[in-house]
Order: C-alpha cells, then structure tokens, then sequence
C-alpha cells in the first residue's frame, strides 16, 4: 500500500516527539515507535480509520502503549518498586489525553478516537491533567532566547504556571553567565541563536555541570527528529501554542522529579 505508507512516514517525526513526551527520553519513546510500525508491518488493516491515517497510526500507538512493556520497561509486578510500574503508569491516560490535544493539535473528537473514549470524558481527563499542571512544583526557569518578542511571551507564560524567571539569555555567553551563581530546574532554549552560537551548545555545557530538564523550541522541529544521531527528549515548534508549553514542561518537571525520587528510595 505505497499511497498509505507514504501517508504514514509523513506522521512519523510527530508520533516520536509525542512518544518522547511520554517517556522522558529518545530510546524510550522510539522503541515504542518501533513496536508501532512492528505491528502496522504485519497488519496494514490496522491503519484504515475513518478519521484518516494519523488518527489510525496514533490509535494503534496507543493500544502497544497501554498494553506492551517495550525496550526493558518491567512490566507491573515485575521486581520494581511500588509506583515504579512501567512508563504507560507513569504517564497516565489524563496527560495522554492533555498531549495529544496541546503538543500533537488533534481535535478533540480525533483524540477521542486515538484514546478509544468519548469527548465528554477526553474533556473530563484534559481538566483533570489541568488540575495537576497547577499542582506543579514552581521552580527556576531559564530561557535562552534572542528574539525579544518570544522571550517576553515565554517570561509571561512561564510566570504564569507558577515558575520563577531566572533570567533571559540571548547568547551562549549570557546563558552561561546566568547560572554562574544559580542554577535553573527547567531550560528553555531556542537552538539558533542571533549571534551565530548554538543553543544546543550551550545546553550541553551546562549540562556538564549540573542537571536539569531542557525544552527545545525551534521553527523546524522535523530537523532533529530523524533517528540518525542523539537528539532532544522535548521538542516544541515555532510559532507554539502557551498550552503545548504547558503541557511539555509538566512532562519535563514531571520525569525530573520522578528520577529523583527513585534515586532517593535506591539510596537510602
């Protein structure tokens, strides 16, 4: 079925990003993605849906997902910790239903579809997840960012959740200045910047020196989503919506969190 093939690789880059927003990392996510394709291989009847093939490829996504341990994820009961089951339990169906309407765009009778349920309860679960991105813990957000425009929008938006603006740096030489003598618990980080350096760069150096969850924003997303080299977990797209941010950094303050409780329990 080439036309259908065709219709699915073009989906393919945007089920990954949503898969690492899951998970909380590239492998993760991507061995889902794997099983995905695995199972679309040996059954292309799975891919006919009414709502078209990207409702189809994230539906069957969503059955491996909340059914399948995939890549060393320990399936529940399987010599973990109380709390520590596979991912699928980790990311429970309210974010799923919150990510898929604020990072992926679906409508909300197409998320509907791709979780299996009604709009009334798709729009009970994204109040719910609502309700816990307001639980957020606050934290210290930096933002590396050279238009002026997007970094007051990003500033506005993240004091909004809550958050506290560490401060805006416009440069690889500003963002490392900034954390010299406090460190964030969230980057956001455009990955061009106006004076010709990398933000990517200057994450990776500051990551060298201490931890925190990173969200990259960029106008071509697809860029870096290719599967040929390591890449970011988060991903958002210019222009962004202030929901798909929302939602993204909870995903991203939520797995931060959720490693270092396990480290705590693992070490005491």
């Amino acid at each position: 079925m080439p036309n259908s093939s065709a219709a699915v690789a073009q989906y393919l880059p945007f089920l990954r990003r949503y898969a690492r927003a899951l998970t909380g990392n590239q492998a993760s996510g991507d061995a889902y993605v794997a099983a995905t394709l695995e199972a679309l291989i040996a059954d292309r009847a799975v891919i006919e849906d009414p709502r078209g093939p990207r409702v189809a490829l994230y539906r069957l996504f969503t059955k491996i997902w909340n059914s399948v341990a995939v890549n060393g994820a320990a399936a529940p009961g399987e010599g973990v910790l109380p709390g520590e089951q596979k991912l699928a339990n980790i990311t429970p169906l309210p974010r799923q239903a919150f990510l898929l309407v604020a990072l992926e765009g679906f409508s909300e009778p197409d998320a509907a579809r791709v979780l299996d349920i009604d709009v009334m309860k798709l729009r009970g679960l994204v109040e719910e997840s609502g309700r816990e991105l307001a639980a957020e813990i606050a934290t210290d957000v930096l933002i590396i960012e050279d238009d002026t425009f997007i970094a007051m929008e990003l500033e506005t938006l993240v004091e909004g959740l809550g958050h506290r603006v560490l401060g805006v740096a416009r440069t690889h030489a500003e963002a490392l200045a900034l954390t010299k003598n406090k460190r964030p618990g969230l980057i956001l980080a455009d990955i061009q910047l106006a004076d010709g350096s990398s933000g990517l760069e200057a994450v990776n150096e500051l990551l060298a020196s201490f931890e925190a969850p990173v969200i990259f924003i960029t106008a071509y997303p697809e860029r870096f989503l290719t599967g040929e080299r390591p890449e970011p977990a988060f991903l958002i797209a210019k222009p962004f919506q202030p929901a798909t941010v929302s939602a993204v950094a909870s995903q991203a303050l939520f797995f931060e969190r959720t490693a270092k409780r396990r480290d705590r329990r693992v070490t005491a």
